[in-house]
């Protein structure tokens, strides 16, 4: 009797530590263009957000898109409710880095989205080098499951600007303390940047936040995160990322090739990381 207590108790224990598990993403979904003959967004947008579904994400970031692609993916998502504004006006126009979430799993707390730049982060500009105006968007979620709080945020970095970048992930950096003081944090976006670059460096090497690639147990690593609709592949290197703090820890990582009748979802692949507090 005691080693039936004991073996039901076990099999209690576990399914409870494997339901803190939760499943963040980081997923360029590519602007809508009609540019992108052959692989449109109303051709794709349903492998991409199926994609989603069967990877069974809890919260993730996009990057790149237009409030109509985000409305397209709210709607195939019943489960799922979003934050993030668009960067050109800070509210419905240009590109939005927003952030979702299964609102079965996660109670919003309090968000909003802040300007990469050393000027003005309340308002559209370009900071420093860059291209075009960046952003960051952030919320402060609570785990129903756990009722533990983290602060979760989602950028896209310029793809010109070399100082932009360093200082923008010097920015992230102190705007996470300013928000959510000693809250954890998981940090995913489009940043731009291999695992090489001086601008990684400043969050990888910066003693508050660790790079889920280089600490899961689990690593599957097919080829780049960048695609370029096949055209781009190499046999390694990430300019998607996903950042953490203590005390999350990394049972796997995965960059997610799924295609659908020899397309791509999107011109970057998701990348997927499974934590555990």
């Amino acid at each position: 009797m005691k080693k039936l207590f004991l073996a039901a108790l076990s099999v209690m224990i576990g399914g409870c530590l494997l339901a803190q598990d939760l499943t963040v993403a980081s997923f360029n979904i590519r602007l809508k263009t009609t540019s992108d003959t052959g692989n449109l967004w109303d051709d794709r947008k349903m492998a991409l957000t199926n994609l989603i579904k069967f990877h069974e994400f809890d919260i993730f970031g996009i990057q790149e898109g237009f409030y109509e692609q985000v409305q397209d993916m709210k709607s195939q998502l019943p489960s799922f409710a979003y934050v993030g504004v668009g960067r050109d006006d800070g509210a419905q126009k240009g590109e939005h880095s927003a952030i979702f979430y299964n609102t079965n799993r996660f109670k919003k707390i309090k968000d909003g989205t802040f300007w990469l730049s050393a000027s003005d982060t309340e308002r559209p500009n370009k900071g420093w080098d860059a291209a075009l105006p960046r952003i960051c968007t952030w919320g402060v979620f609570e785990d129903k499951e756990n009722g533990k709080q983290f602060i979760f945020m989602n950028t896209h970095f310029d793809h010109v600007g070399i100082e932009a970048r360093r200082e923008s992930a010097k920015l992230i950096l102190a705007k996470a303390k300013q928000f959510a003081k000693d809250l954890p944090l998981i940090l995913t976006g489009d940043f731009n940047i291999d695992e090489h670059n001086e601008a990684y460096f400043t969050l990888a090497k910066s003693g508050i936040v660790q790079d889920v690639h280089d600490v899961a147990r689990i690593v599957y690593e097919p080829n780049s995160s960048f695609n370029g609709w096949g055209k781009s592949l190499k046999p390694v290197g990430r300019i998607d990322h996903i950042f953490i703090t203590k005390p999350f820890t990394v049972h796997k990582y995965g960059i997610l090739t799924d295609t659908y009748l020899g397309k791509f979802p999107s011109d970057h692949f998701p990348i997927v990381s499974v934590l555990a507090w």
